[in-house]
Protein backbone atom coordinates (compact mmCIF):
# COMPACT_ATOMS: atom_id res chain seq x y z
CA UNK A 1 0.00 0.00 0.00
CA UNK A 2 1.32 3.43 -0.92
CA UNK A 3 2.18 5.90 1.81
CA UNK A 4 -0.42 8.51 2.71
CA UNK A 5 0.13 11.90 1.22
CA UNK A 6 0.68 14.78 3.59
CA UNK A 7 -1.32 17.98 3.36
CA UNK A 8 1.80 19.69 2.07
CA UNK A 9 2.17 17.09 -0.73
CA UNK A 10 -1.50 17.48 -1.63
CA UNK A 11 -1.06 21.25 -1.92
CA UNK A 12 2.01 20.69 -4.12
CA UNK A 13 0.03 18.29 -6.31
CA UNK A 14 -2.75 20.87 -6.73
CA UNK A 15 -0.20 23.58 -7.56
CA UNK A 16 1.62 21.37 -10.07
CA UNK A 17 -1.66 20.33 -11.69
CA UNK A 18 -2.61 23.99 -11.95
CA UNK A 19 0.79 24.51 -13.57
CA UNK A 20 -0.14 22.05 -16.31
CA UNK A 21 1.26 18.73 -15.05
CA UNK A 22 -0.72 15.67 -16.07
CA UNK A 23 -2.30 13.18 -13.71
CA UNK A 24 0.12 10.55 -14.99
CA UNK A 25 3.17 12.74 -14.34
CA UNK A 26 2.02 13.53 -10.83
CA UNK A 27 1.10 9.92 -10.18
CA UNK A 28 4.61 8.83 -11.08
CA UNK A 29 6.27 11.61 -9.14
CA UNK A 30 4.35 11.03 -5.90
CA UNK A 31 4.05 7.24 -6.16
CA UNK A 32 0.26 7.08 -6.04
CA UNK A 33 -2.44 6.12 -8.51
CA UNK A 34 -3.58 8.64 -11.10
CA UNK A 35 -7.10 8.27 -9.67
CA UNK A 36 -5.77 9.46 -6.31
CA UNK A 37 -4.25 12.53 -7.98
CA UNK A 38 -7.53 13.20 -9.78
CA UNK A 39 -9.50 12.86 -6.54
CA UNK A 40 -7.18 15.33 -4.78
CA UNK A 41 -7.51 17.83 -7.62
CA UNK A 42 -11.29 17.38 -7.84
CA UNK A 43 -11.57 18.54 -4.23
CA UNK A 44 -10.16 21.91 -5.31
CA UNK A 45 -12.69 23.20 -7.89
CA UNK A 46 -10.37 25.84 -9.37
CA UNK A 47 -7.54 23.41 -10.08
CA UNK A 48 -8.90 21.79 -13.23
CA UNK A 49 -10.01 25.13 -14.66
CA UNK A 50 -6.57 26.65 -14.02
CA UNK A 51 -4.83 23.56 -15.43
CA UNK A 52 -6.99 23.62 -18.57
CA UNK A 53 -6.26 27.32 -19.11
CA UNK A 54 -2.55 26.72 -18.56
CA UNK A 55 -2.48 23.83 -21.04
CA UNK A 56 -4.34 25.93 -23.65
CA UNK A 57 -1.91 28.80 -23.12
CA UNK A 58 1.09 26.48 -23.41
CA UNK A 59 -0.33 25.08 -26.65
CA UNK A 60 -0.91 28.57 -28.05
CA UNK A 61 2.62 29.63 -27.02
CA UNK A 62 4.12 26.56 -28.71
CA UNK A 63 2.16 27.17 -31.91
CA UNK A 64 3.30 30.81 -31.92
CA UNK A 65 6.90 29.71 -31.43
CA UNK A 66 6.65 27.16 -34.23
CA UNK A 67 5.14 29.78 -36.54
CA UNK A 68 7.99 32.17 -35.74
CA UNK A 69 10.55 29.47 -36.63
CA UNK A 70 8.84 28.26 -39.81
CA UNK A 71 11.21 29.99 -42.24
CA UNK A 72 14.27 28.60 -40.46
CA UNK A 73 12.75 25.11 -40.47
CA UNK A 74 12.11 25.41 -44.20
CA UNK A 75 15.74 26.40 -44.77
CA UNK A 76 16.95 23.38 -42.79
CA UNK A 77 14.65 21.06 -44.71
CA UNK A 78 15.86 22.51 -48.00
CA UNK A 79 19.47 21.90 -46.95
CA UNK A 80 18.70 18.28 -46.03
CA UNK A 81 16.83 17.68 -49.29
CA UNK A 82 19.77 19.15 -51.23
CA UNK A 83 22.14 16.87 -49.31
CA UNK A 84 19.96 13.86 -50.10
CA UNK A 85 20.24 14.69 -53.80
CA UNK A 86 24.04 15.12 -53.73
CA UNK A 87 25.54 12.32 -55.91
CA UNK A 88 28.72 12.20 -53.78
CA UNK A 89 26.74 11.63 -50.60
CA UNK A 90 24.56 9.06 -52.29
CA UNK A 91 27.69 7.21 -53.48
CA UNK A 92 29.20 7.23 -49.97
CA UNK A 93 25.99 6.16 -48.20
CA UNK A 94 25.05 2.61 -47.31
CA UNK A 95 22.13 1.09 -49.16
CA UNK A 96 20.10 0.91 -45.94
CA UNK A 97 20.67 4.64 -45.30
CA UNK A 98 19.52 5.50 -48.83
CA UNK A 99 16.46 3.28 -48.46
CA UNK A 100 15.58 4.90 -45.13
CA UNK A 101 15.96 8.41 -46.55
CA UNK A 102 13.86 7.53 -49.59
CA UNK A 103 11.19 5.98 -47.41
CA UNK A 104 10.94 9.11 -45.30
CA UNK A 105 10.73 11.38 -48.33
CA UNK A 106 8.15 9.16 -50.01
CA UNK A 107 6.11 8.90 -46.80
CA UNK A 108 6.05 12.64 -46.18
CA UNK A 109 5.69 13.98 -49.70
CA UNK A 110 3.81 11.32 -51.62
CA UNK A 111 1.68 9.20 -49.29
CA UNK A 112 -0.22 12.03 -47.62
CA UNK A 113 -1.68 13.49 -50.85
CA UNK A 114 -2.32 9.96 -52.10
CA UNK A 115 -4.04 9.06 -48.83
CA UNK A 116 -6.35 12.05 -49.15
CA UNK A 117 -7.10 11.06 -52.75
CA UNK A 118 -7.86 7.50 -51.65
CA UNK A 119 -10.12 8.76 -48.86
CA UNK A 120 -11.97 10.92 -51.38
CA UNK A 121 -12.36 7.95 -53.73
CA UNK A 122 -13.69 5.78 -50.90
CA UNK A 123 -16.30 8.42 -50.09
CA UNK A 124 -17.33 8.62 -53.74
CA UNK A 125 -17.70 4.83 -53.87
CA UNK A 126 -19.83 4.86 -50.72
CA UNK A 127 -22.04 7.58 -52.22
CA UNK A 128 -22.48 5.51 -55.37
CA UNK A 129 -23.41 2.45 -53.30
CA UNK A 130 -25.98 4.49 -51.39
CA UNK A 131 -27.41 5.87 -54.62
CA UNK A 132 -27.69 2.36 -56.00
CA UNK A 133 -29.42 1.10 -52.85
CA UNK A 134 -31.92 3.95 -52.97
CA UNK A 135 -32.67 3.32 -56.64
CA UNK A 136 -33.04 -0.42 -56.03
CA UNK A 137 -35.53 0.15 -53.20
CA UNK A 138 -37.85 2.39 -55.24
CA UNK A 139 -40.13 1.69 -58.20
CA UNK A 140 -38.45 2.33 -61.55
CA UNK A 141 -40.15 5.68 -62.36
CA UNK A 142 -39.49 7.28 -58.97
CA UNK A 143 -35.90 6.15 -58.65
CA UNK A 144 -34.47 8.20 -61.51
CA UNK A 145 -32.45 10.83 -59.65
CA UNK A 146 -34.09 11.19 -56.25
CA UNK A 147 -30.84 10.45 -54.48
CA UNK A 148 -28.94 13.21 -56.27
CA UNK A 149 -31.92 15.54 -55.89
CA UNK A 150 -31.87 14.94 -52.14
CA UNK A 151 -28.16 15.67 -52.02
CA UNK A 152 -28.52 18.88 -54.03
CA UNK A 153 -31.61 20.19 -52.25
CA UNK A 154 -33.41 19.75 -49.01
CA UNK A 155 -35.66 16.78 -48.46
CA UNK A 156 -38.64 19.12 -48.24
CA UNK A 157 -37.93 20.56 -51.69
CA UNK A 158 -37.71 17.08 -53.19
CA UNK A 159 -40.91 16.04 -51.43
CA UNK A 160 -42.79 19.12 -52.66
CA UNK A 161 -41.58 18.58 -56.22
CA UNK A 162 -42.74 14.96 -56.23
CA UNK A 163 -46.17 15.98 -54.84
CA UNK A 164 -46.56 18.60 -57.58
CA UNK A 165 -45.64 16.03 -60.24
CA UNK A 166 -48.18 13.57 -58.78
CA UNK A 167 -50.90 16.24 -58.74
CA UNK A 168 -50.16 17.18 -62.36
CA UNK A 169 -50.24 13.58 -63.52
CA UNK A 170 -53.48 12.92 -61.56
CA UNK A 171 -55.12 16.04 -62.98
CA UNK A 172 -54.34 15.09 -66.57
CA UNK A 173 -56.18 11.75 -66.29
Amino acid sequence: MAARLTDRQKKKIIAERAGGSSFRELSSKYGVAASTIKRICDRDPETEQIATQKIKQNTADMLDYMESRKEKAKAVLDAYIDALADPKKIGAAKLSEIATAMGIVIDKFINNPMKHQLDKQKLEIELLKLESQVKDSQPEEEAEDNFLDALNGTAAEVWEESEVEEDESSGSL
